[in-house]
């Protein structure tokens, strides 16, 4: 296999070194992650809730923008 070099910000090395495992190179770190995470878009519409879990979402939600003075 072969290797790409990339430039990426400090601050994108430390949150990638704070990732890190012992004895797990970068490549298997971003490997790690992306297969995790997988793609933001397959992700829509996974998860179910109820009424319920739905209105309480909605007033913690609330609560938050309240605390930050944001109105919506």
């Amino acid at each position: 296999m072969g290797s790409k070099t990339i430039t990426i910000s400090e601050e994108a090395y430390n949150a990638l070194l704070k990732e890190k495992l012992k004895n797990e190179s970068f490549s298997d770190v971003i490997l790690r992650l992306t297969k995790r995470f997988g793609r933001i878009m397959e992700s829509f519409g996974k998860f179910q809730m109820n009424d319920d879990e739905y209105l309480e979402i909605e007033k913690d939600l609330k609560n938050l923008w309240d605390s930050w003075k944001i109105n919506v």
